[in-house]
């Protein structure tokens, strides 16, 4: 059985993993309500709360399932907030010493890029290698708050970038528009919220770069869009229109997101398309990217709500699925790389 353990940004959080029965459990502390009244994760106090709450979730792992019968670690490494990181390292480096077992340090993106199977695995374990083999070559689209990409994985489980954003991510876009438009933090979730009650089509915000030569993104114009149209409007007509504001802003993001997709989807002899990361929690980015899949008769997988944001689940999960394939080099396109999992010094 693979502990998994995460810290990269603001979540304090351990997985148990079982290649035989799948996930034996999870355990997440949530810094959200701390950084809210700074608008954003704070480095220095996400290091201390990661610092205060490992020994107790690591508590609560030890009532829930048996760590004795854990026989490798396998921890965040990065990228991420360094003090952050640094915390997650520590814990699993003591914890590898002490019960003298390996420890690898794995990619927090390969993680995102391998989450939405972990259900697949879960529904029947002894069969999951059979069924991937029919799943890959895969699409994937990893949106968010530092990363919007779109990537390959072969049928040797080999990860490549095909696509990323040329400016901010999509995350990031939804985050600095609620923060326009006077919404708190996290602003993703409550420019979902507000857009639930919209119009998408009530202003007219630009796709950026839709161009035919490229897969890459970019939303620094649709925040400028946003900021311009804003300022032609007084404090009254926003507050009366936030609803639509709300949903057309997000309807941008997403169309922006899902045409690429299918433009790299109808590019390539895919089996399977998916999407993953703590944007792709938003029900409309969920439901579009499936009818992308449906469209061109592929099957699509979205990570399980709880594991689309920082979780330990899946650097557990990406380090056995690297374990099951030769080492290769780093696998890395477009400036941005999703490193195998790697041993980690004592």
């Amino acid at each position: 059985m693979i502990l998994g353990i995460e810290s990269s940004c603001d979540e304090t959080a351990l997985a148990v993993f079982d290649p035989t029965h799948g996930l034996r459990g999870e355990w997440v502390h949530s810094q959200i309500a701390l950084h809210q009244a700074y608008g954003g994760v704070v480095p220095d106090l996400a290091s201390r709360e990661h610092l205060r709450h490992f020994a107790p979730l690591l508590q609560v792992a030890a009532t829930e399932c048996d760590l004795r019968r854990v026989t490798q670690i396998a921890v965040t490494r990065g990228p991420g907030l360094a003090a952050c990181l640094a915390m997650g390292v520590a814990v699993a480096k003591a914890l590898a010493l002490e019960w003298g077992i390996p420890l690898v340090g794995g990619n927090h993106l390969r993680g995102h890029a391998w989450s939405p199977f972990i259900n697949l695995h879960g529904e029947a374990p002894a069969e999951f290698d059979a069924r991937l083999a029919a799943l890959l070559p895969h699409l994937g689209l990893l949106v968010s708050g530092g990363n919007t990409v779109l990537f390959s994985i072969d049928a040797q489980r080999r990860i490549a970038v095909l696509a990323s954003t040329l400016d901010d991510a999509a995350g990031e876009a939804l985050d600095k528009g609620a923060k326009l438009l006077g919404l708190g933090y996290p602003g993703g979730p409550l420019v979902e919220q507000h857009a639930a009650k919209g119009r998408s089509d009530a202003f007219d915000f630009p796709r950026g770069n839709n161009s035919r030569g490229t897969l890459d993104f970019s939303f620094s114009g649709l925040k400028t869009a946003l900021r311009y149209t804003l300022e032609k409007m007084t404090d009254a007509e926003v507050h009366a229109q936030l609803d639509d504001l709300c949903a057309s802003y997000q309807a941008a993001v997403v169309d922006a997101l899902a045409r690429k997709t299918a433009r790299a989807l109808a590019g390539g002899a895919y089996r399977s398309v998916g999407l993953s990361g703590g944007v792709s929690n938003n029900r409309s980015l969920r439901a579009a990217l499936a009818e992308v899949g449906r469209r061109h008769g592929v099957p699509s997988f979205a990570a399980e709500p709880r594991h689309t944001g920082d979780n330990a689940a899946m650097i557990a999960f990406a380090a056995w699925m690297d374990a099951a394939r030769p080492r290769t080099a780093t696998e890395e396109g477009s400036g941005l790389t999703f490193e195998p999992a790697l041993e980690l010094a004592g």
